[in-house]
Parts: C-alpha cells; sequence; structure tokens
C-alpha cells in the first residue's frame, strides 16, 4: 500500500484547519443578509425596494379625530375673514379649487411688466395673449395712432411697489379680481425728429393703475387676462 509522507500530511492537516477558519470567520449565506450598497438606490427603504414597481399608492383616509384641511386657509391669511373682499375671494375659489390668492398676484404683476413693455414696444402679438378684446382693440388703436405719428415710447421698468386685491366677485362663471398697482417707470414719448413731448427719459416716475383681470372657471385654460384699465390720479 502506498503512503503519505510527513509533509504530504502537514499541508493536508494546514488546508483542513485553514478552511474551518475561513468558514467560522466569513459565515454561511442564509438567505437573511443585508443586500449590497447600490449608490442609485440608496435613498429607498427596504420597504420600497419590496413593492412592484407598477403600484400606484391611493391617497388614505383621513384617520378618526384628525383635523379637517381648511380650504379657505390662504384666503383668510390673505383677507380679512368677513369683510366683502374675503367673501368675494371665496367665493372664487368655491368655483376654482385651485385659486390662491397670493399666486395669483405674483402672476399678476408679472403680465402688468409684460403688457406695460409690451404696449411701449408696440407689441401685439404678446398684447393679445394678455388682454381681453375690447381692452386688446384699445391698446392697439393708441399704438397704431403713436405709429401714423412716427412716435416711439421709450420706457424702462424699476419695478412694482404694491400690488393690493381690492375687489373680488363671481360674473356667471367668469371670476374677476381688481388689483391697486403701484409701480415705478421712466417713460418718455418722443415725436419723429426725436424730441421728447411726452415724459421724462431721466426721471423715475410713480404710476398708478386700478387693473382688472378676468378668468372663465369653467375653461381649462389657466390664464387670466387684462379686462378693464384704469389710471389713479
Amino acid at each position: 500500500m502506498g503512503f503519505f509522507d510527513f509533509g504530504t500530511i502537514f499541508f493536508l492537516v494546514a488546508a483542513v484547519v485553514i478552511f474551518f477558519q475561513l468558514r467560522n470567520v466569513l459565515g454561511r449565506r442564509t438567505g437573511s443578509e443585508r443586500p449590497p450598497f447600490d449608490p442609485y438606490t440608496a435613498g429607498r427603504t427596504r420597504e420600497d425596494a419590496q413593492k412592484p414597481e407598477n403600484v400606484v399608492s391611493l391617497p388614505r383616509k383621513r384617520a378618526p379625530g384628525e383635523p379637517v384641511i381648511d380650504a379657505y386657509a390662504a384666503i383668510d391669511a390673505f383677507a380679512k375673514p368677513d369683510t366683502d373682499l374675503n367673501k368675494g375671494l371665496r367665493t372664487i375659489k368655491d368655483n376654482d379649487p385651485a385659486f390662491d390668492p397670493k399666486t395669483f398676484v405674483d402672476g399678476a404683476k408679472m403680465a402688468y411688466e409684460m403688457i406695460v413693455m409690451a404696449y411701449a414696444d408696440g407689441d401685439r402679438k404678446t398684447l393679445k395673449n394678455l388682454l381681453s378684446r375690447e381692452v386688446y382693440d384699445g391698446f392697439v388703436a393708441a399704438i397704431g395712432d403713436r405709429e401714423a405719428k412716427s412716435e416711439k415710447i421709450q420706457s424702462s421698468f424699476v419695478g412694482i411697489d404694491k400690488a393690493d386685491i381690492v375687489s373680488a366677485e363671481m360674473k356667471g362663471s367668469e371670476a374677476h379680481i381688481t388689483l391697486r398697482i403701484v409701480s415705478e417707470l421712466i417713460s418718455a414719448t418722443r415725436d419723429k425728429a426725436g424730441a421728447v413731448i411726452d415724459g421724462d427719459p431721466e426721471t423715475v416716475a410713480e404710476v398708478k393703475d386700478v387693473w382688472t383681470f378676468a378668468r372663465d372657471t369653467r375653461s381649462r385654460d389657466p390664464n387670466w387676462k387684462l379686462v378693464a384699465t384704469e389710471e389713479e390720479d
């Protein structure tokens, strides 16, 4: 019979010892080990990772005792409750659940600047998108008269100091909101020869306007249009 020499036995014993040491250190896979870290999905919880990808979470039901969200909270914070303005804004909210007074004012301020500058530049295309038919016709007539005389308006919009809602109401399906806007503008009208015939190209003037915007709450178009203008003395 063959036999192992001493060296062979030594290496066999050493291999067995190393195997058991590695097994004790590394352990055995049981199926409950934590998955390796993936930096692209690290933000997801384990529960999220186990959810099927095509599941859409539905809004949860209000728990018993949980306070009801006040739909008029933003309006009450904007206008004093029980005032005509508050009641008017609430009526608009009833007809347009997405309405928010602060968001409206921010949008109206942007529209005001665009309209003022478009009128000065004779930009009919921009005006058509922002004005009602009647107001647009009036603006275009004034622009046409100015162009016929070869007059030009040189304007620089400085900014809006105040923009306050002064009234709000529903007229049929249309929401109407009137704002008092105080702005600063540098404006001068020049004749054909370039001489200043109105305004001052060097002076910042305070302008006070009362503008009314309207929107049909039944329309999918979310934009408001200017339907009336009045310059405050």
